[in-house]
C-alpha cells in the first residue's frame, strides 16, 4: 500500500474519479439485468442482448478510437466519456419517472455508455504512462485494482440491498451521481499533456497509423499472446456469464440482495488477490502468475453444484476463488503491455488489444444467450467455463511464461521479448 504514488496529487485525482466511478458501476451492473428479468420478463436470448450491446463497440470502433486517442489529448477524452455516460444513465430514471421506459431504451442506453466506454477506456489506460513514471505503472495499476475491488466488495451488496428497498430508478441514478463526481475530479488533474505530433516529413495518414497500432500487437509475441489469452477467457466468461441470473436467482429465492451478496463476497477474494499479488509475482515470476491467474477460469465448471444443495454457499466460494485471481491478472497484464509500448504507440496499443480482448465479450454473451435456450442454461455455464480455463494454453505456450519481472522500458521489454525471455 505504499509506494511514490500517494504523493502525486494528480494520479490521486485520477485514483479518485475512477474510484467514484467504479462504485456506481456496480449498481448499473446489478440493476440493469434484475430491471431486464424481474420487470420486462426476458428470455436468455433477451438478456443476452443487454452485455452483447454494451460491448459491441470494441470489436467494431475499438481500431478507429486507438488512431484518435493518439491524435488527442486523452485526459479531455475522459472528460467528455464521464460527461455523457452521466446523461445516457441519467435517462433511465427520468423515463421512468414520465411512464415511457421500454426494454428498448435499456438496450439504446447499454450501446451509447458502450460506445463511450470504448473511448474512455482506451484513452484510461494510455493515459496512466502519461501521467507517472514507467517505474510507478505497477504501483499505479495496483492501487487502481485496488478501488476495483473496493468498489466489487461494497458495490453488489449495497446496489442488492437499495434495489430490494428503494428501486431501480435510485439505483441506477446513483452511478450517473459518480459519473458527475468521477467528471468533477478528472477536470482537477492540473498536468499538461502534449499532443503528439506527426513525425518529421510524414503526413498524417489514419490507416497507416491504424496498422501502425495493429502490427506492434500481432508483430510482438508477448503482447499477441496476452491478448489472445484475454479475449479467450472473456469469450468463455460471459457465455457462462450471460446465462448467470437465471441460474443463480431462483436458487436465491429470486432475492436481488443475496445476488449482491455473492458479489460481495467474491469481491472480498478480488481484495486480497491486489493484496498478495505484488507478493505472489515477486516469488513465482511474472508468467507463471498470469498462467496461474487465466488457469482460474475452470473454477467456474463448479457453479452448477449449487443446484444440488447450499447453493448461497457454492456460488460464494467460486466468485471468492476467482476473485482472488483476477486482479493479479489485471495487474500484470495490463503492466506489461504499458512498459513496454513507446508512450506514441499506446493508444493504438491500447485499443487494439481492448478490440481484441473486448471484442470476444458480445460474441460470448450472444453465444451463451442462445445456447442458454438450446441446450439449457446449466450446460451452458459448463461450457462456458471450460472454454475460459483455456485460455491458460496461451500464456504457457509461448515467451510470456518465462517472463521474471516486469521490464521497466520499451527497449528492455524488446531485448527480453527477442530472446524469448524476460529480464531475469
Amino acid at each position: 500500500m505504499g509506494g511514490n504514488l500517494w504523493k502525486h496529487r494528480d494520479f490521486k485525482r485520477l485514483w479518485l474519479s475512477d474510484t467514484v466511478s467504479l462504485f456506481g458501476n456496480q449498481f448499473t451492473n446489478l440493476a440493469l439485468p434484475l430491471l431486464a428479468i424481474l420487470t420486462f420478463h426476458v428470455d436468455p436470448f433477451e438478456l443476452g442482448l443487454l452485455p452483447t450491446l454494451a460491448f459491441l463497440p470494441y470489436p467494431t470502433l475499438g481500431l478507429f478510437v486507438g488512431v484518435w486517442t493518439d491524435r488527442f489529448r486523452k485526459h479531455k477524452i475522459m472528460i467528455a466519456c464521464n460527461l455523457g455516460r452521466m446523461l445516457a444513465l441519467g435517462s433511465i430514471p427520468l423515463s421512468f419517472f414520465f411512464g415511457t421506459l421500454s426494454l428498448i431504451q435499456l438496450y439504446l442506453v447499454a450501446l451509447a455508455n458502450g460506445i463511450l466506454s470504448v473511448w474512455f477506456d482506451v484513452a484510461y489506460q494510455s493515459y496512466l504512462p502519461v501521467l507517472v513514471a514507467r517505474e510507478d505503472l505497477v504501483e499505479g495499476n495496483q492501487k487502481l485494482q485496488i478501488s476495483a475491488s473496493g468498489a466489487q466488495v461494497a458495490g453488489p451488496g449495497v446496489a442488492g440491498i437499495v434495489y430490494q428497498f428503494v428501486g431501480w430508478a435510485v439505483t441506477i441514478a446513483a452511478d450517473a451521481f459518480g459519473y458527475l463526481v468521477s467528471f468533477l475530479s478528472l477536470l482537477s488533474i492540473k498536468k499538461q499533456e502534449q499532443k503528439n505530433a506527426p513525425s518529421e516529413g510524414v503526413k498524417p495518414n489514419f490507416f497507416r497509423e491504424m496498422k501502425e497500432g495493429i502490427n506492434i500487437v500481432f508483430d510482438n509475441p508477448v503482447l499477441k499472446r496476452i491478448a489472445g489469452s484475454t479475449a479467450t477467457s472473456n469469450f468463455g466468461s460471459n457465455i457462462w456469464g450471460a446465462v448467470f441470473l437465471l441460474f443463480a436467482l431462483p436458487l436465491l429465492n429470486n432475492s436481488s440482495a443475496a445476488v449482491g451478496l455473492v458479489g460481495s463476497i467474491g469481491a472480498v477474494g478480488f481484495v486480497l488477490g491486489v493484496l498478495l499479488s505484488r507478493k505472489f509475482t515477486a516469488k513465482l515470476g511474472v508468467g507463471i502468475t498470469l498462467a496461474v491467474a487465466t488457469g482460474s477460469g475452470f473454477i467456474a465448471l463448479v457453479n452448477p453444484l449449487a443446484q444440488y444443495g447450499y447453493p448461497f454457499f457454492v456460488l460464494s466460494v467460486v466468485a471468492f476463488i476467482g476473485g482472488v485471481f483476477l486482479p493479479m491478472y489485471n495487474i500484470n497484464a495490463v503492466s506489461l503491455r504499458q512498459a513496454i509500448t513507446p508512450d506514441r504507440l499506446q493508444g493504438r496499443m491500447n485499443a487494439t488489444t481492448r478490440t481484441i480482448v473486448w471484442g470476444t465479450l458480445p460474441l460470448g454473451s450472444f453465444v451463451g444467450g442462445i445456447l442458454g435456450g438450446a441446450i439449457g442454461v446449466v450446460n451452458t455455464i459448463y461450457l462456458g467455463a471450460f472454454v475460459s480455463g483455456l485460455a491458460v494454453l496461451w500464456i504457457l505456450i509461448g515467451p510470456v511464461r518465462k517472463i521474471k519481472t516486469q521490464p521497466t522500458s520499451p527497449e528492455e521489454g524488446a531485448v527480453g521479448i527477442k530472446s524469448g525471455e524476460g529480464k531475469q
